[in-house]
């Protein structure tokens, strides 16, 4: 019977891997499906009444749109903005006039305003726009492709300002800042190596690390010291922006002064002399973000505090025990995001028709994200509600029982190869992995941080990654050749992270 119900429970899940893989759905479509699936089964199996499943869904519905929504819209717009009025080839412009050595040139590229990239906007544009630069430089296409593709895994936990983590630990009820800090802590070997592979790629081998190591680890290093911090103090809001602006900065210091070997020598175009105002029109909407989120954070309690009271508290879900739905009118990260992009656009000279326009634009591109969000949310409220991810759970301790920490990593690689989505893979099985931990009575935060750290090995591999890293360089129809290139190092950093998971387990959790 155990048997059956797990099988019954993953119906949802599977049905999303066969509309995807198999039928080719859009994902949005192919979560919809989902979402009726487990409509039906919690009424059909699980015996939950009609209201109780309508207001179930309506609880994910609501929890989607605000705040996960308004940040994707936020983050993707203030993007959006900067390449409308030119700044972003600014940005590009200073990014690749540091160093002509192309090793470094590809860590700065790819790994560090990948990050900031990642952090800032997510949903694609941290692998898009890294690997459009450095086809524009003259690097090879699949080669572009596979390095962003390396370099975007770790990040992703904390993207488009910290929404797969802040919509984890609001699903699972545990809180922001230790469950930031605790990923973190899991993904450090990982950050680390991630800038010694994207190196060794480049040079073909171990021999490229010669006579820059040093920087090469100082890159991963102030990537990942200064995103520890902001985690542990903020939350994960600012984390990998933090991390990667520190990054950037310092991988620039240290590659300025090398003198490249002629192996490892590019000749790049110089570009227009920039100035300091210029920069800092580019870079405005980000300092802005930074400094509106840093100050309303809790390192600021007056300001925190007095935020915080406007904000509403409901009770959706018509059943017993419904949990709390609390919205932050204020306080919120696409609010000041949003407020960011504007007073940016605005010292960039846009225009009012400008903002229009990119507004109008974002909601049309980023619909299918802002739909599929909906329904996966709904799905995951229905399943938890009715019952379905107990079940799902139950089984999966009793087969695994004290092992079950190795493949936790394994449902948050799964999540994101099939969804693409960091956020949408926390939303499946988050709930799955905080039952797990109090089952087995092991530290919440462990556990549940190993979805995300499972979630960094599936972007890597993830359709959808492989499509968008693709169509931003026109190489569509070379899927299965990058998937190729792409998968040692995806199956390499999952057994990894499963070693380390069970590992870390035994003496952290």
């Amino acid at each position: 019977m155990n048997a059956l119900l797990f099988l019954l429970g993953l119906c949802p899940i599977l049905w999303l891997i066969v509309a995807l893989t198999l039928l080719k759905w859009p994902t949005w479509k192919a979560a919809c499906g989902s979402m009726i699936v487990a409509f039906a089964l919690a009424m059909l199996v699980w015996k939950l009444p009609l209201m109780e499943t309508l207001t179930a869904g309506l609880e994910g519905i609501l929890m989607a749109l605000w705040p996960i929504v308004v940040v994707i819209i936020a983050a993707v717009f203030t993007y959006n903005l900067t390449v409308r009025t030119g700044a972003m080839e600014t940005i590009k412009q200073m990014m690749t006039s540091v160093t002509s050595d192309k090793r470094l040139l590809v860590l700065l590229v790819a790994w560090c305003f990948g990050g900031f990239m990642e952090g800032m906007a997510g949903f694609g544009t941290a692998i898009a726009i890294p690997a459009s630069m450095l086809v524009g430089l003259g690097f090879p296409a699949l080669f572009s492709c596979l390095v962003c593709l390396l370099a975007n895994g770790v990040p992703t936990p904390f993207g488009s300002i910290g929404i797969p983590t802040v919509t984890l630990a609001n699903l699972v009820g545990l809180e922001n800042a230790p469950l930031s800090f605790t990923e973190t802590l899991q993904l450090t070997p990982f950050m680390i190596l991630v800038p010694f592979l994207i190196v060794i790629v480049t040079g073909k081998g171990l021999k490229a690390l010669k006579g820059i190591w040093p920087i090469v680890l100082m890159s991963g290093l102030s990537f990942v010291l200064p995103q520890m911090a902001v985690a542990y103090f903020v939350g994960a809001e600012l984390a990998v922006v933090v991390g990667s602006v520190c990054s950037i900065a310092v991988t620039v210091l240290l590659s300025i002064k090398v003198k490249p070997a002629p192996e490892y020598k590019m000749e790049l175009e110089k570009g227009k002399p920039l100035t300091l105002k210029k920069a800092l029109q580019a870079w405005s909407p980000f300092i802005c973000i930074f400094v509106l989120l840093l100050a309303t954070s809790k390192l600021l309690p007056p300001i925190n505090n007095y935020l915080e009271q406007f904000s509403s508290t409901v009770y959706v879900y018509s059943g017993e025990n419904p949990n709390a739905l609390k919205f932050t009118w204020v306080n919120t990260a696409g609010v000041w995001i949003f407020l960011s992009g504007i007073i940016g656009g605005l010292i960039q000279k846009a225009n009012w028709n400008t903002f229009r326009s990119v507004f109008v634009d974002t909601l049309k591109q980023m619909m299918p994200t802002i739909l599929t969000m909906c329904f996966v949310l709904a799905c995951a409220k229905i399943m938890g509600y009715a019952g379905m991810i107990t079940s799902i759970s139950a089984f999966a301790i009793m087969v695994t029982g004290s092992f079950y920490p190795f493949f936790a990593p394994w449902l948050g690689a799964l999540g994101t190869f099939v969804t693409g989505s960091g956020t949408s893979s926390g939303v499946l099985f988050g709930a799955v992995q905080m039952n797990a931990s109090e089952a087995l009575h092991l530290d919440p935060y462990w556990i549940v941080s190993l979805n995300s750290l499972g979630v960094a090995a599936g972007k890597m591999l993830s359709p959808q990654s492989i499509a968008i890293a693709l169509g931003a360089v026109d190489g569509n129809g070379q899927d299965s050749k990058l998937l190729s290139m792409i998968l040692p190092y995806g199956a390499a950093f999952l057994l990894l992270m499963s070693m380390f998971a069970y590992i870390g387990t035994m003496f952290l959790a």
